[in-house]
């Protein structure tokens, strides 16, 4: 985030921050937590016994049996996945523990749509690849709760199916429709008593596995001592977690601690070693920064380019080579993502300088060039809604001629929601959509565009007013002098923050001492915060500072040639 914001500090409860102190909390963490709804120390506890019960999760049980039953007989299963890395990992969590509860791996088997051509979800053109491997059982991850057609596809080929997903259920006329699966394990399904709503795809992959284990224990195939360690794929699945961007509440944030703390210690997939050492990361202070920046869009940028399965194959092998292979692979594709991005990066400002000139935007963003490449039009939406702080649609061209887009919102904004009412008032216009919050996709007639484009910003020009509409940052306020050290850094890295449990932002009014370019395009900045001079960068600003200003900034430690020094990574300045 870059520009003049509106600073917003959070609310911190005295009485909550003292009693985290009370409970051995340290005392910028304890601040930190209250202000984001923690308030007790117990919530802050990561051992995996504080997890929730997979009983809790509707369908969770009798996916346990549907499995089992189809281990014991030795019948195939193909997991059929997604192309992002949740969908990966998924898969990849699916396939080991699998083989962990007692399959054999020569009876798993997974397929994974290609974005171009199959488009998402459980299709019937995907039942009928997945039919080559003639499985007894389809496992979905990641999707299918709105694959009504597969599904039933699917049902009439004669395979069982089982749908493990965490997106909203499709609606017609405001009705839930859920598909015919023999089995739905969603805690977005009605019904569901699971409270965690944003388990994502793999955690919820992950719950059935643990349902798994405890239904094998009742039939006395495992036993205490006997039984797998699931913990194994925690690092798979807090990649996943973070890649997707789901709310970190406190069930996630465990999962997501877990799966670091294994990573730390050198405890992980062979595929995860390799994503770090392509990705220049070290395993011994790996964040969950590292997961959402580094290792999500190497294997996301497989599915966006070229074909996921190598990054599933990333994760599931056990050769320590041939995971390094990948992963220069993955590495090398990731190379070219930015490459096309860059360029529908310019052509996307090119076209919103050419609609807004030097007015306000409207209330929503839709853009569509021909140019643009449709695996990478997710992160567009993504860049262009953070520059203008509105609801944005980017579309590129499919194969099939129709115009396939992915949306990125801001707060107060639900997109699945917004495409609902737009399919509800146009109901023409919209082919297919789905998706959440803060990220959906749809699929419409390129003659459909101008209808679509003026339907999404009438629907937010009904829901967004000013004040959603100006550009906010939550502040965790001042950083006292003290606490500028390495090892504070080294403090707020070792927690989990992400979607919903932002990591902390500071704000102060700073006097300018030096600043200069660096690289043409970074203000390198020399600090007088705090009462001492304090080196910062400010990446992708250009335009010089006023003398005094007030800044919003990150802590970091910069490290070069051996040395290690604490610099302010500033985020925004205030009006």
């Amino acid at each position: 985030m870059t520009g003049t914001v509106m600073l917003v500090p959070r609310d911190v409860p005295p009485r909550v921050c003292f009693a985290l102190e009370a409970a051995g909390v340290h005392p910028l963490l304890a601040r930190l937590f209250a202000g984001r709804g923690v308030r007790t120390a117990d919530e802050l506890a990561d051992d995996a016994a504080r997890l929730m019960p997979p009983t809790l999760l509707k369908g969770a049980t009798e996916a346990a049996v549907l499995l089992a039953d189809t281990i014991e007989a030795d019948r195939r299963i193909c997991i059929v996945a997604d192309y992002d890395c949740d969908g990966a990992t998924a898969c990849a969590v699916a396939i080991r523990g699998l083989a962990l509860l007692g399959a054999r791996r020569e009876a798993l088997r997974y397929v994974v749509p290609d974005r171009r051509v199959h488009g998402y979800g459980l299709t019937p053109g995907i039942v009928d690849l997945a039919m080559l491997h003639s499985p007894a059982l389809l496992v979905t991850v990641d999707n299918g709760i709105a694959s009504l057609e597969g599904v039933a596809h699917a049902r009439a080929l004669g395979m069982a199916v089982l749908v493990t997903d965490h997106h909203l259920p499709a609606q017609r006329d405001g009705i839930i429709e859920l598909p015919d699966a023999n089995v739905i394990v969603n805690p977005n399904q009605p019904g569901c008593a699971f409270d965690s709503k944003s388990l994502a795809g793999v955690g919820v992959m992950f719950y059935v596995l643990l349902a798994l284990r405890a239904e094998l224990r009742r039939r006395g195939r495992v036993d205490d001592t006997t039984q797998p360690r699931l913990e194994s794929l925690l690092d798979l699945v807090a990649l996943g977690t973070v890649a997707d961007v789901v709310k970190l509440d406190a069930n996630n944030r465990r999962l997501v601690a877990l799966g670091l703390k294994r990573v730390r210690a050198g405890r992980m997939q062979p595929g995860v070693a390799a994503l770090l050492a392509a990705s220049g990361r070290e395993a011994t202070r790996c964040s969950a920064f590292d997961f959402g920046f580094a290792l999500g869009p190497r294997i996301n940028a497989a599915g966006r380019l070229a074909d996921m399965t190598l990054g599933i194959e990333c994760l599931l092998t056990d050769d320590a080579a041939r995971a390094q292979q990948l992963a220069a692979t993955l590495d090398g594709i990731n190379r070219e993502r930015r490459e096309v991005e860059a360029g529908m990066n310019e052509q996307a400002h090119a076209l919103i300088d050419g609609f807004t000139g030097d007015g306000p935007a409207p209330p929503a963003i839709v853009l569509f060039d021909a140019g643009f490449h449709e695996g990478v039009v997710g992160i567009v939406a993504g860049r262009v809604k953070d520059r203008l702080h509105r609801p944005t649609f980017v579309f590129a061209r499919g194969a099939d001629g129709a115009l396939k887009g992915s949306g990125r919102s801001i707060a107060g904004f639900h997109l699945r929601d917004a495409l609902d009412l737009v399919s509800k008032r146009h109901p023409q216009v919209l082919l297919r959509f789905g998706g959440h919050a803060m990220a959906a996709g749809c699929t419409i007639h390129e003659t459909a565009l101008p209808t679509f484009e003026q339907a999404l910003q009438q629907v937010a020009a009904e829901w967004l007013d000013d004040a959603a509409l100006e550009r906010r940052l939550w502040s965790d306020g001042a950083l006292e002098a003290e606490w500028f050290s390495s090892g504070t850094v080294a403090a707020l890295d070792a927690q989990v923050w992400g979607q919903g449990f932002d990591a902390p932002v500071f704000s102060d009014d700073v006097e300018v001492i030096a600043q200069r370019l660096v690289g043409d395009k970074h203000l390198k900045l020399k600090l007088r915060v705090a009462g001492a001079a304090r080196e910062a960068i400010w990446f992708g600003r250009v335009e010089p500072l006023p003398p005094r200003v007030r800044l919003a900034f990150r802590l970091s430690v910069d490290r070069f040639q051996g040395l290690e020094r604490v610099q302010l990574v500033v985020q925004a300045m205030a009006p």
